[in-house]
């Protein structure tokens, strides 16, 4: 398990946040930060979308102007260039479109600009873990429908790293999810269409929460979890893919990378306080406790 140690001050690594605004800091940009600064790590960040949110819900979301958020990549990147890159929350096609456009450029120059992560992705690009959030746990639909042919032809052949819950993943692949086989056989058919893809199916909102991680070499992985009887469950996914994200940049393996970022979500689960009305929020720096 991760120690969470601090590393010296001259390899401390900048990660990206591309996400929406979550002003309960629940889940969302400033969740994604919380969990790179637990990992010691900088974060940086550019917002998707506004949104009116509580632990309550989601109540409205109010998308950034895709040409703005281009600016924003590229102004930023250019003085502080990220290490590893995390895709939350994008609200329009539009945005999604814009932030595979970047990623594109990306690939063709980041390997000029900075070594790879050969055990986390592209050797040429830092990893790039996308999470697909498609609905709130409210039920608000936080990406249209519409937008997931462009995920599938612009977004995720640019990523490293996808983690679909198992709604998630049903809508990815059109596929019925009920159980952990059907799960595995739903992260063969999205591999089928992107094969570089490392596939973690999170599950944690089920009775038995265990993840699967389909390699892209096909192999599968399964890792088994405790189901917590919890209401502070808000940003679980935001969460794991911040911290997987940061793991792998800290040079963990991808199996070391899944394991270490469902124990911290677990933990940080386990050691949440009781805040807000609704969903609460985690506790991403238990481990100071």
């Amino acid at each position: 398990m991760p120690t969470f140690s601090s590393p010296p001050a001259a390899s401390v690594r900048t990660l990206l946040t591309i996400a929406g605004h979550d002003p309960s800091t629940g889940a969302g940009i400033t969740a994604d930060l919380h969990t790179f600064a637990a990992h010691r790590l900088f974060g940086t960040s550019v917002i998707t979308a506004l949104t009116v949110q509580s632990t309550l819900g989601v109540a409205e979301i109010q998308p950034v102007a895709p040409a703005f958020l281009r600016r924003t990549l590229d102004h930023l990147c250019a003085d502080l260039p990220p290490s590893g890159i995390k895709i939350g929350m994008l609200g329009s096609a539009e945005i999604a479109a814009t932030v595979a456009a970047f990623l594109a450029e990306l690939r063709q120059t980041a390997g000029n600009q900075r070594p790879g992560n050969s055990r986390s992705g592209n050797a040429s690009t830092p990893p790039i873990v996308l999470d697909p959030i498609l609905r709130a746990s409210s039920g608000a639909d936080l990406l249209p429908p519409e937008a997931i042919e462009t995920l599938h032809q612009q977004l995720l052949p640019s990523v490293t790293w996808i983690t679909p819950n198992w709604h998630e993943l049903s809508v990815l692949t059109a596929l019925p999810i009920q159980n952990l086989a059907e799960a595995e056989a739903a992260t063969h058919a999205l591999a089928a269409r992107h094969p570089h893809l490392h596939i973690v199916a999170t599950a944690g909102d089920h009775a038995q929460p265990t993840d699967i991680l389909r390699l892209p070499s096909g192999e599968i992985h399964r890792f088994a979890g405790d189901h917590l009887d919890s209401t502070s469950t808000h940003g679980t996914g935001c969460a794991f893919s911040a911290s997987l994200l940061s793991l792998l940049v800290l040079r963990d393996t991808p199996i070391e990378a899944v394991r270490g970022a469902k124990h911290f979500v677990t933990e940080a689960i386990r050691n949440a306080p009781t805040l807000g009305h609704g969903r609460g929020p985690l506790n991403l720096f238990w481990h100071l406790s």
